[in-house]
C-alpha cells in the first residue's frame, strides 16, 4: 500500500477511534431510582448513601420498576429498601439468607422478616435456604450480592463449590438477567486464600469462576474503588473499615 494512502486511511479512522476511547461510561440514574433512594421511610439509611454509593449502585445494576430481584444475604436491609421502591407493587424483592450464614447474623435475619411486615415493604418476601442449594421461586432478573460472595467457599457456609453457586444463580435468572458482585479487593493472583480470613477475594478468581457457567462479563463500576487499601489487612480493621477497595462487577445471562 503506498504511504499517502495509509496516511489517509490512518487519518480517517483515528478521530473514530479516539472517540470511543474517551466516551464515559454513563453514570445517568434513573427518576425511579432517585425516588426511591429519596423514600422518607429510607431516613435511618441516607447518612451512608454517599459513602455506599447506592444511587450509582442501583443504576449499574439496571433495576427496573416491576423486577424480580434477589437481594442475597441482605445485612440490615440496607439495599432491600431500596430494591424494594425500585421494583414497586409490580415488583418482587426476595431477601434471601442462606440458613448458615443466618445463624449468623441471627439479629439481621430478624431484622428482614420485621421490615417484610411492614405494609410499605409488602413487595419482599424472605427466603431462607441451604448455602449448598442457592434457588428462587421464580426465575428472576437480578441476582445481586454485596461483601458476600468471599463468604460461600468458608468453612462456616459449608464450603461451598462457588462454581456450583454460580451455576445456581445462572439457573435462576431469566434470559438476559443480571448477576452483581460487589466485594472486596484482595491482593492480585491471591485467588481465595483470604476469604475466611481477610474477608477478602481477588476480583480475576470471581470473574473466572462466574464466567466458567455461561455468564457473560457485563461491565464493571469503579464507585467503590480506593487506592489507598493495601489489600492485605483485615476489612475489619479501623484503619480500612467502611472504606475498603471494593470491585463491582455486573454479569449477564445471554438469551
Amino acid at each position: 500500500m503506498r504511504p499517502t494512502v495509509l496516511a489517509v486511511l490512518v487519518a480517517l479512522a483515528f478521530p473514530v477511534t479516539a472517540a470511543l476511547a474517551a466516551a464515559p461510561a454513563s453514570t445517568e440514574v434513573p427518576s425511579y431510582v432517585t425516588a426511591a433512594v429519596n423514600d422518607p421511610a429510607r431516613k435511618d439509611d441516607t447518612a451512608n448513601d454517599d459513602r455506599r454509593k447506592i444511587a450509582d449502585l442501583m443504576a449499574f445494576a439496571e433495576v427496573k420498576p416491576g423486577q424480580s430481584v434477589v437481594d442475597l444475604i441482605p445485612g440490615s436491609g440496607y439495599f432491600t429498601r431500596v430494591f424494594s421502591g425500585v421494583v414497586g407493587p409490580k415488583g418482587k424483592v426476595f431477601a434471601v439468607w442462606p440458613n448458615e450464614y443466618g445463624k449468623e447474623a441471627q439479629s439481621d435475619v430478624q431484622a428482614s422478616k420485621a421490615l417484610v411486615a411492614q405494609p410499605h415493604y409488602a413487595n419482599v418476601g424472605v427466603l431462607m435456604v441451604p448455602a449448598k442449594e442457592f434457588k428462587t421461586p421464580v426465575k428472576v432478573d437480578l441476582v445481586f450480592t454485596s461483601q458476600n460472595y468471599h463468604d460461600y467457599p468458608d468453612k462456616f457456609m459449608g464450603s461451598v463449590d462457588p462454581v456450583t453457586f454460580d451455576k445456581q444463580v445462572f439457573d435462576s435468572l431469566k434470559p438476559g438477567g443480571l448477576f452483581v458482585v460487589i466485594d472486596h479487593v484482595a491482593e492480585a493472583g491471591s485467588g481465595m486464600r483470604d476469604t475466611d480470613t481477610l474477608h477478602r477475594i481477588d476480583p480475576a478468581i470471581v470473574k473466572k469462576q462466574v464466567e466458567s457457567v455461561g455468564f457473560v462479563f457485563d461491565g464493571e463500576s469503579d464507585v467503590l474503588r480506593n487506592p489507598a487499601d493495601p489489600h492485605n489487612i483485615k476489612v475489619f480493621d479501623k484503619s480500612i473499615r467502611g472504606h475498603t477497595d471494593q470491585f463491582v462487577y455486573r454479569f449477564r445471562k445471554p438469551g
